[in-house]
This record gives structure tokens, sequence and C-alpha cells, in this order.
């Protein structure tokens, strides 16, 4: 019988509780309490389709312990909301006007690294775009849609590249 334990955090901005097993990965408690709120791909930390921000730096949840997000706030790509939060939201409708969704699978960890780059100051430079999402896969767009979306995000947003001077 594996030891269970109570994990704390906050969820696309509301206080959650859950008790798992304490070898839990933070994906299979998501899932398996949250309505399969992320999607699972590999579960070895490869794909990247399981990608959440925590305290808002990405991890992909299925190598992610579930007691390593006690106390903190997860997001999730379905916590990205219109008027709350206008550049997760300007990401998803350009990923949509872009063409960047082609079967979808890799689209919720996409988005959620995309955000962090934004995040974090990210600017309308598509090398830095490419560095920020690879660690991400998809086998359908050949990436240039997604980098053409956060790009378009980015400038959205007043973010342009800078000029060398």
């Amino acid at each position: 019988m594996s030891e269970m334990i109570k994990v704390s955090f906050t969820l696309n901005g509301k206080p959650v509780t859950y008790n798992v097993a304490a070898q839990t990965s933070l994906l299979r408690m998501l899932r398996d309490n949250y309505n399969y709120d992320v999607k699972c791909g590999c579960e070895e930390g490869d794909c990247g389709t399981c990608t959440v921000l925590v305290d808002g730096v990405s991890h992909k949840s299925c190598i992610t312990l579930a007691a390593q997000v006690e106390g903190k706030s997860v997001l999730t790509v379905r916590g990205i909301t219109y008027g709350d939060d206008e550049a997760g939201h300007l990401l998803q409708k350009n990923f949509v006007e872009c063409g960047s969704i082609q079967c979808g699978f890799c689209t919720p960890g996409l988005i959620m690294v995309s955000k962090e780059y934004l995040n974090n100051g990210g600017i309308a430079d598509r090398s830095a775009i490419r560095r920020a999402i690879s660690g991400n896969l998809c086998r359908c767009t050949g990436y240039k849609k997604i980098i053409d979306a956060v790009y378009k995000t980015a400038k959205e947003i007043g973010r342009e590249e800078r000029q060398n001077v």
C-alpha cells in the first residue's frame, strides 16, 4: 500500500486540495481529479504536450511529482481566459488564425511554453521563439506556423524585435 499525501495548491486561480499516492505525477493528479485538464502524451518528459506553468515556469507535468506543487500556483491551458489574460488569449486566437493547430495534440503544451516566453519579456524574434518552444514536439506543422503565431502575438502586445544599432 502506498503512502497517501495531501497536496494543496492553486489551480487556474482556484484553491484545490487532493489526496494522492506519494509517487503520483502532477499529470496523473490533474487528469484523475480535474476533468482531464492536461493532455497525456509520452509520460516520459519528451513530447511536452502535458506542459503546465508552475509559479510561471513551464513544467512537463508527467515528470513532475504532485507533491512538488504544494503551496504553488499551477496554470493549465484551460486557465487562460479571455479578458483576464490578454497575451494568453491572443496566443490561442493566433494559433487558430495562423493555422498552427493541425491535429491539436501538441497545442496545449506549445501554448503554455509560448505564454511563458511572452510572460518573461519575449519579443518578436523567430530564433528566440524557436528556442523557447524547442522542448515541445509537433508532428504536423513543421513549427513554422507555430512560430508565426507566437511572433504575431509578440507584435500585437508591443514586443517588437529590437534592431541592432
